[in-house]
């Protein structure tokens, strides 16, 4: 018994000395907050511009869709909604279909190789990935309202473009709201490769602690640590923004 106390001390003793050593020392528990400041803004604007990215891909696929077959349409109308539909298209299958990490160093190192500063770079190279994947949602939650709505605007005397604004899109973001706090989620955990271009995010601060003092697990264990606590409240808040939608749509 008194050995495993001994034991159980000894290792209390190596902690409290590994954990002085990590984040008290030299104040190195201020290089992560600072890359948790950064790595919350680059996932918030980045997120904004993914959704205006997506919103604007997402209505011009709807408006292709169905209007480069319409036989009312003319000739030249049909093939710049085909060249629109192909261009759309492109992007969306680029960027879905390659690393977020090759996107992210194709923007820092050929497309902004004089830029000073990564962060603006990181806000742009992860809104640009996050909004082909939001234009799909999007364009599903356009597609999920009944296409009686956007008769009923124009019979109404609204164009198209009024009826899409006032009626289809605010149905439909409400429809997908959740999705796209997912899509957040989703970022923010996406944002821990930003140290690839000499960031500091979240975990690339976690590295230069663990490179700075040789402990190995506690920088991990901290890093991790924050992206769950941050995952999970997220996680609450989106079930509380469910819940009072499906209130709202049952009243």
């Amino acid at each position: 018994m008194s050995l495993q106390l001994l034991s159980l001390a000894s290792w209390w003793a190596d902690f409290q000395a590994d954990f002085t050593k990590c984040f008290i020392s030299r104040d190195r528990w201020k290089m992560l907050l600072e890359g948790l400041g950064n790595t919350v803004q680059i996932a918030l604007v980045a997120t904004l511009i993914g959704i205006v990215i997506g919103t604007v891909v997402a209505i011009l696929r709807v408006a292709c869709a169905n209007n480069k077959s319409n036989p009312l349409a003319s000739r030249f109308s049909r093939f710049v909604y085909r060249i629109i539909s192909g261009i759309t298209g492109i992007y969306i299958s680029v960027i879905r279909g390659t690393p977020t990490l090759i996107q992210l160093l194709i923007m820092y190192y050929v497309v902004f190789k004089s830029a000073d500063n990564g962060v603006p770079v990181a806000m742009l190279a992860f809104g640009i990935n996050s909004g082909a994947y939001v234009a799909e949602t999007i364009r599903g939650g356009i597609m999920s309202i009944d296409r009686g709505q956007m008769e009923a605007g124009l019979s109404l005397g609204l164009s198209r473009t009024q009826t899409m604004r006032s009626i289809i899109l605010p149905q439909a973001i409400k429809n997908i709201l959740p999705a796209l706090g997912n899509e957040f989620i989703m970022l923010l955990k996406e944002t821990s490769i930003a140290g690839y271009v000499a960031i500091q995010d979240l975990t690339f601060a976690g590295d230069r602690i663990r490179s700075s003092t040789f402990v190995m697990f506690l920088p991990l264990l901290a890093v991790a640590l924050v992206y769950l606590v941050i995952v999970l409240g997220l996680s609450q808040l989106l079930k509380l923004l469910e819940r009072r939608l499906a209130r709202s749509d049952s009243r």
